[in-house]
C-alpha cells in the first residue's frame, strides 16, 4: 500500500511542478500608459548611453577649465654610473646617485587653444543635453507607440472573436436547415469557406497581439511571459492647440546648430597650432649620494680624502616655442577645418529644410 501512495505522491508532484511554469507563463500585468511612459524611461539603456555622455561631457568641461590653473609635478630618479670619471685627479663616483624634485607650470599663452577648448567642452556639453532631450522623446514615442498598437490589435482580435462565434452559430443553424432540407449544401460550403477566412485572420491577429506584446515587454524590460493588459482602453480626444510650424526648440535642429559651432571652432583651434606658446616653470630638484675622491699631499705623506655633495636647487624658466616651419601643413590643416566647418553648415541649411516640410506635412 505505501508503493502505491509513494507512486501517486510522485505523480502528483510532477503534475504540480509541470503545471506550475504554465501558472507563471499566465501572470498578468495591468499597466496604464503613464506607468508605460515611465517603465520605458527607466529601462531604456539608449537614454542611459545618453546620460552617460552628458556626464563625460560636463566632467570635458570641467578638464579644460582646469587647463587655466597651474601644474604640479614631481619627479624622483635614481642612478648607477659606472666606471667613476676621472676629472683633473679626482675620482667623482656616482654609485646611487639620487635625485627629487618638484616643478610647477603656468601656462601664459597657448594661442588661445585653452579658450577655445573650454567652448568646444561647452558646445558638447549643450548638445549633450539635447540628444539626452531627444532620446527621452524617442522612447516615450516609442512606448506610446506600442502601447496603443497592443490595445487596436487586441480589439480586433476580439471583434474576430465575435465574428467566428457568429459564424459557428450560422454554421450549425444551416446545417440544421440542410439536414430538415430546407437550405442546400452550396450554401453550407459557402458559410464553411467564410468561416474558414475568419479562423485564419484571427489567427492572423492572434500572432499579431503576440508580437505587439513581446514588442512591449522588450521596451519596459519586463518577462516576455508576462500576460500584459492595457489599463487606459478609451482614447479621450482633446481640442487641438493652435499648430505652427516653428522648429525653432526641435532638438534635432539644436544638435545641428551645435555641431556647426564646434566645426567653427575646430577652425580657431587649428589656427593656434601656427602661433607661438608661453609658459612659466618653477622648480627645486634635490640631489644626493654624488662623491669625489682624491688625495692631498701633507707633510707626513699623502693621504685619501671623500668629499660628498648633498644640496638642493631651485629654478624659474621661461619657456617660449615657436613654430617655424612644416612644409604648409598647419595651414593646410586650417584650410581643412574651414571646408569642415562649410560642410557642417550645409548639413545644417540642409535638415532644417527637411524639419520645416516634415512641420508643413503634418499640418496638412
Amino acid at each position: 500500500m505505501n508503493s502505491i501512495y509513494l507512486k501517486k505522491a510522485a505523480l502528483l508532484l510532477t503534475a504540480v511542478l509541470t503545471f506550475r511554469p504554465c501558472l507563471q507563463a499566465q501572470e498578468t500585468l495591468s499597466l496604464s500608459l503613464d506607468d508605460c511612459r515611465k517603465q520605458a524611461l527607466q529601462q531604456s539603456e539608449t537614454l542611459q548611453q545618453a546620460g552617460n555622455k552628458l556626464q563625460q561631457a560636463e566632467l570635458d568641461q570641467k578638464i579644460a577649465a582646469a587647463a587655466y590653473l597651474p601644474k604640479l609635478d614631481g619627479s624622483a630618479t635614481g642612478t648607477y654610473i659606472f666606471p667613476n670619471m676621472d676629472m683633473m685627479g679626482m675620482k667623482l663616483q656616482m654609485h646611487g646617485m639620487y635625485m627629487a624634485g618638484i616643478s610647477l607650470t603656468q601656462p601664459l599663452y597657448a594661442g588661445g587653444k585653452i579658450r577655445t577648448g573650454q567652448r568646444l567642452a561647452r558646445i558638447g556639453e549643450q548638445a549633450a543635453r539635447e540628444q539626452v532631450r531627444l532620446t527621452r522623446a524617442e522612447v516615450i514615442f516609442e512606448a506610446e507607440n506600442a502601447y496603443w498598437t497592443l490595445i487596436a490589435v487586441k480589439s480586433k482580435v476580439r471583434m474576430l472573436e465575435a465574428y467566428h462565434a457568429q459564424m459557428d452559430s450560422l454554421y450549425r443553424q444551416v446545417e440544421t436547415s440542410v439536414q430538415a432540407g430546407f437550405a442546400t449544401d452550396d450554401a453550407l460550403l459557402r458559410i464553411e469557406s467564410e468561416r474558414s477566412e475568419i479562423s485564419y485572420q484571427l489567427q492572423k491577429a492572434r500572432g499579431g497581439a503576440n508580437l505587439c506584446r513581446l514588442s512591449l515587454c522588450r521596451l519596459l524590460g519586463l518577462n516576455p511571459d508576462i500576460q500584459i493588459e492595457p489599463a487606459d482602453t478609451a482614447i479621450h480626444i482633446s481640442a487641438p492647440e493652435k499648430l505652427h510650424a516653428d522648429i525653432s526648440n526641435r532638438p534635432e535642429l539644436h544638435l545641428l546648430q551645435q555641431q556647426a559651432k564646434a566645426a567653427h571652432e575646430q577652425i580657431q583651434m587649428k589656427r593656434a597650432d601656427m602661433l607661438p606658446t608661453v609658459g612659466l616653470v618653477a622648480g627645486y630638484t634635490y640631489y644626493g649620494n654624488i662623491k669625489m675622491k682624491g688625495s692631498v699631499a701633507t707633510a707626513n705623506g699623502v693621504m685619501p680624502y671623500t668629499e660628498e655633495f648633498r644640496d638642493g636647487l631651485g629654478a624659474l624658466m621661461l619657456s617660449v616655442q615657436v613654430p617655424l616651419f612644416e612644409w604648409g601643413a598647419k595651414l593646410k590643416k586650417v584650410k581643412k577645418a574651414q571646408l569642415e566647418a562649410e560642410h557642417a553648415n550645409l548639413e545644417m541649411q540642409k535638415n532644417k529644410r527637411l524639419l520645416e516640410l516634415e512641420v508643413q506635412q503634418a499640418l496638412q
